[in-house]
């Protein structure tokens, strides 16, 4: 026997219900200003529509107000610790309270036109998006359809300009504050791994980048190395034997924790001293840092007022216009290493 699926209840459903037009379902439902509609009917309206499990049409929503209140967050390569993380739910706290929904999605890893077509076909306010995903093509389409794009992720800069917005997170002040920290704790000759692989490298070279113009700042002649690295016990292993070869770094700054963590155990595992022979620095600031023995010394990416990102989000959103931001501040977090 072939069964029926149900489809959902309409205004028209509910207005047969109740014995009333369409038009009256409507303004209760939508608690249109200036109609005068009795109290008993707005209540039996609301309690059939309640009984058959009405649910407003989100696009025909947005067709009466003009505009849509779902911002969509399209889900990064990366994600930049916990601290991000927790960042993503208070900006989905605080932009629901300004009547937006944060909707994150993460389909297929398209780029350009094709990438926007989907995002576009859902009809958000604003598409937060890493600036990898865009081309000019594609930000031209999300124009057309009046969706404001802000561009995040590693150098998100790069498209800055013809109404994209940016929401910058700031690689290159993590690799900074961490040479800041080796360099005037006296350290000289400074060693940095880089990740292989296309996402981890940019933001890798970043870091790197940062911690090179932090020594060279300094003006006391510390040098910076760098080696790449898979995120395994066994490319870490090998990363330290290059080291022992050529000369043991007074201090290593690891990418992050877990390429850190890794790093400490190989370096545990040769014999070496963690900081007495080689001091070490991850970023991120994970529960992994506590847990290792020495605790590790990190970079943390300090969320700043998630009140103030949220409304210039919704500032670009309702005005149109380019805000850029930087929310995270490099902060380091000393331990024992």
């Amino acid at each position: 026997m072939t069964s029926i699926r149900p489809r959902p209840a309409t205004i028209t459903d509910i207005a047969k219900r109740a014995g009333v037009s369409t038009a009256t379902v409507s303004y209760v439902l939508n608690d249109a200003p200036g109609s005068r509609i009795p109290e008993s009917t707005r209540t039996r309206v609301r309690s059939i529509a309640d009984e058959l499990g009405y649910v407003p049409h989100a696009s025909a929503r947005s067709l009466r107000k003009g505009s849509s209140d779902l911002v969509l967050y399209v889900q990064m390569d990366v994600v930049h610790g916990p601290l991000a993380a927790e960042f993503h739910h208070q900006l989905t706290l605080r932009l629901r309270d300004m009547g937006y929904t944060l909707l994150q999605y993460g389909g297929e890893r398209h780029r350009g036109v094709k990438a926007a077509r989907t995002w576009a076909a859902m009809r958000p306010s604003a598409v937060i998006v890493e600036h990898e995903r865009l081309t000019p093509a594609g930000i031209e389409l999300l124009r057309k359809s009046d969706i404001q794009v802000i561009a995040t992720g590693v150098a998100a800069e790069a498209v800055k300009g013809d109404g994209v917005s940016t929401l910058n997170m700031d690689d290159l002040g993590v690799g900074h504050r961490a040479g800041e920290h080796l360099v005037g704790r006296g350290y000289r000759d400074l060693a940095a791994v880089v990740p292989r692989g296309n996402v981890l490298r940019r933001i890798g070279t970043l870091r790197l980048q940062g911690l090179q113009e932090a020594a060279a700042r300094a003006g006391v002649g510390a040098t910076v190395r760098s080696l790449d690295m898979d995120w395994s016990p066994e490319s870490a292993a090998e990363v330290v034997r290059t080291w022992l070869d050529e000369g043991l770094p007074e201090a290593v700054f690891g990418y992050n924790d877990e390429f850190s963590g890794l790093l400490l155990g190989a370096l545990q595992d040769a014999g070496v001293r963690v900081p007495e022979q080689t001091a070490l620095v991850g970023a991120d600031d994970v529960m992994l840092c506590r847990m290792l023995r020495p605790r590790l010394t990190s970079v943390r990416l300090e969320p700043a007022s998630i009140e103030a990102t949220a409304g210039e989000i919704i500032r670009a959103v309702t005005e149109r216009t380019e805000v850029h931001l930087s929310p995270w501040t490099p902060v380091l977090v000393r331990r024992d290493t």
